[in-house]
């Protein structure tokens, strides 16, 4: 009896090693829902045993219907031994549309939904030059968003909101961290106007330089820069924006503790390229106007999904040698992700000509496309400070 009971435990332990090692737990579960597949991409990971050789994989579309998402969404199936039903997630179904690729530097700038602190001053008054009290002092990079409960989106609704009241007490609600916190703010009134003024020097707009990463074939909306334009750490709120062709003048190289930078320049004129609609965790985005300079009509790519990614082999498009070209990099890690993050990736430069001229990833090349095996598959987003020679990147997945 003892002897039927060892081996039933031995039998027990080999069938549960056998499902720990066969069958990837932690690969399946923590696959995102929404997340971007295509039949290619299942049958990739089929053949790969990419989720464990006793797990198969497949993909069900959803009832198609005219004039909503539901052409693009579907579900993916886990089934252990082909027959049961493990886990199941929606997911949107790319019918793998082509679109162009980017590479090329842009210029970006944003007006805000309020008043983006600079410095905090002093006012001069008919008894000399005051500060105003605050109950709570502002620092650079504080994201005033309303005064008196009224919300403005220009210095000169805030201007009008202050300079129209008769009372000199105001409570101004700020973010900073993306944390709301409030001030009350003792105005002072100003010899030569008359008028209440809050004490502080501030701006409504941002500026700053991405990488254009792709835009549709068919509908010219673009993507860039794979993580927000924020200033200090909050994130900014489009009022409007635009981007603009850029000009490259220069190349500070990376290195150690010191990233490096594309020195560029751009105007901001009438000659828009586009105009920026979203301002997200996962880079701009926003409609084409004039594509002139930006694409290359004849370069266009399909877009991949996460299950496209693999460590290994890829590349990265930039045009920091003055042309769009390609450059060798590793892809060391490919996170599953189950919660949106624009560390999707981890990858090392690897081509000679790139880390010549930029010392491998520098401030402005975020955006830069990612590609593998024939497919667009992310974008850049930062870099290692220790390392300029690796970055991180993010899965086109989260942009689209």
């Amino acid at each position: 009896m003892k002897g039927k009971v060892y081996w039933l435990i031995c039998l027990s332990v080999s069938i549960l090693l056998l499902f720990i090692f066969n069958i990837g737990f932690k690969e399946i579960y923590s696959l995102p829902e929404g997340f971007m597949a295509t039949y290619d991409e299942i049958q990739n990971a089929n053949d790969k045993n990419m989720f464990g050789s006793l797990v198969s994989v497949s993909m069900e579309k959803n009832s198609e219907s005219v004039g909503t998402l539901n052409d693009r969404e579907g579900t993916v199936i886990f089934k252990l031994f082909g027959i049961i039903p493990i886990r199941k997630v929606n997911v949107i179904c790319s019918n793998e549309e082509e679109v162009y690729v980017g590479g090329v530097p842009i210029g970006i700038a944003i007006s805000t939904n309020g008043a983006i602190v600079i410095n905090e001053k002093v006012v001069e008054t008919e008894s000399g030059f005051k500060s105003t009290e605050k109950s709570e002092d502002f620092k650079e990079g504080d994201l005033l968003t309303s005064v008196n409960g009224q919300n403005f989106s220009s210095l000169e609704e805030l201007s009008s909101i202050v300079e129209s009241s008769e009372d000199s007490t105001f409570k101004v609600k700020f973010k900073r961290n993306n944390k709301e916190l409030t001030s009350i703010i003792k105005a002072e009134k100003d010899k030569n106007t008359g008028k209440f003024k809050l004490g502080l020097w501030v701006k409504d707009d941002v500026s700053g330089i991405g990488t254009l990463t792709f835009v549709g074939k068919n509908d010219g909306k673009f993507a860039a820069l794979g993580h927000p334009i924020t200033n200090s750490d909050n994130d900014i709120v489009v009022s409007k924006g635009e981007i603009f062709d850029c000009k490259l003048l220069s190349i500070e190289k990376g290195e150690k503790n010191n990233p490096g930078q594309l020195r560029c320049m751009f105007l901001q004129n009438d000659d828009a390229k586009g105009i920026i609609e979203k301002n997200t965790r996962f880079g701009v985005f926003g409609s084409i106007t004039n594509s002139e300079s930006l694409i290359d009509t004849n370069l266009s790519i399909k877009l991949g999904g996460r299950l496209s990614v693999n460590p290994g082999k890829a590349y990265i498009v930039s045009s920091v040698s003055g042309i769009r070209e390609e450059y060798e990099i590793e892809i060391i890690k490919a996170n599953y992700q189950s919660k949106a993050n624009d560390k999707s990736l981890v990858f090392r430069v690897k081509d000679k000509r790139l880390l010549e001229l930029t010392g491998g990833i520098v401030q402005g090349m975020s955006g830069s496309p990612i590609i593998q095996n024939g497919k667009l598959v992310g974008a850049v987003t930062h870099v290692f400070m220790v390392d300029p020679t690796k970055g991180y990147g993010v899965y086109s997945d989260w942009m689209v």
